[in-house]
């Protein structure tokens, strides 16, 4: 049997081409993932800087000034520090639930940023229930911290863990009755729909004005949510040491960091999506008919305009949290239960209440 070298050619190069295909559509399969987690690390760099720096000038000091141009580098370098640390490991601890821990806090909340619209159509999953699969998915991580003090067998850190899931019983209530009014108020719970439900009237538009006992009530219970000081009890240095990440060390400990600061940009993005307008230029179109263009743009140009507003009010909630922890002291963990299930629990039921019978009358 006789076989034409040109077939043999073709049928190589035709195979070349397939897999060339294959790899090309793997490359843009994996472009949508890469950029956003890209700029959700130099988020977190920036947000540490933006911590030093404001913490800094609170309390009167210089701050970080030699790793880089204005101390830009120093969350970096802090980061290759413990990247190179041993990982050490309790001999008489759990060591799968040790080792995964931190893993599942970390990830639990970066699947949090796939229902985050950052501009015009710019969102990686556009769900119907996009804000209950935040809520969901964020109820994941105690879990995390969870396994994390147990498995240390250490007595510190599993205080830590179960003070770390107790507080966040305490405050998920209140922060999903804050989000489910806000889902009756734009008749959607999708992330798109609701920022799209405040941008006829630009800033008056906004669900801060229509719900601002909700708005405060969102801001404490994502603070308690991020353990962020005055809410920080879980890792009281002066109680428990360091709390459920007592013996961790190298990477393992940085990730409870990663995980901490991640949880922050999430909440401070869900703040402008929910309360904020989101990407929406903050002028009512009535006023600015062309400006307001600007807003559904869907070329580079309107993209960009509308990442660089969603980053601008991201960034200005998060100076808000970052001086609120270098301003208040920290509450006792009585008076955190009791602000969860005695304050915060009735008043944002009392405020779903009322915003579902203002909706069935406005029918």
């Amino acid at each position: 049997m006789i076989i034409d070298t040109t077939e043999v050619q073709d049928i190589n190069s035709f195979s070349r081409l397939e897999s060339l295909k294959e790899v090309y559509g793997i490359i843009w399969m994996l472009i949508p993932i890469f950029f956003p987690v890209l700029g959700i690390t130099i988020s977190v760099l920036v947000i540490v800087w933006l911590e030093r720096e404001i913490s800094a000038g609170i309390q009167q000091r210089i701050g970080p000034e030699y790793a880089g141009p204005l101390g830009i580098l120093q969350a970096l370098a802090d980061g290759t520090k413990l990247l190179f640390k041993e990982n050490l490991l309790p001999s008489r601890g759990d060591t799968r639930l040790f080792r995964i821990g931190p893993s599942i806090a970390v990830v639990s909340i970066l699947l949090s940023y796939s229902v985050i619209p950052f501009s015009y159509h710019l969102v990686l999953a556009d769900l119907n229930i996009g804000v209950f699969l935040w809520i969901a998915i964020s109820s994941i991580a105690p879990i995390g911290l969870l396994m994390s003090g147990y498995g240390s067998n250490n007595k510190y850190s599993f205080l830590g863990g179960l003070r770390a899931a107790a507080q966040s019983i305490s405050y998920e209530i209140p922060l999903t009755l804050c989000v489910l009014s806000i889902s009756l108020l734009s008749n959607s719970s999708s992330t798109v729909d609701i920022v799209e439900a405040q941008s006829k009237y630009g800033f008056w538009g906004w669900n801060l004005w229509r719900q601002p006992i909700g708005f405060l009530i969102f801001i404490i219970s994502s603070l308690a949510e991020c353990e962020r000081l005055p809410f920080d009890l879980p890792e009281a240095e002066e109680e428990l040491v360091a709390g459920y990440q007592t013996e961790y060390s190298g990477i393992k400990f940085g990730l409870f960091y990663v995980a901490s600061y991640l949880n922050l940009l999430v909440s401070s993005l869900f703040v402008t999506v929910l309360y904020l307008g989101g990407w929406n230029i903050s002028i009512p179109h009535i006023l600015v008919t062309e400006l307001f263009k600007i807003n559904n743009a869907s070329g580079i140009f309107g993209t960009t305009i509308g990442i660089f507003i969603t980053l601008t009010k991201t960034y200005l909630f998060l100076f808000i949290s970052i001086a609120t922890r270098w301003t208040l002291p920290r509450i006792r963990m009585d008076q955190l239960l009791n602000l969860g299930w005695k304050f915060l629990l009735p008043i944002s039921l009392g405020n779903l209440l009322l915003t579902t019978s203002s909706q069935l009358l406005s029918l």
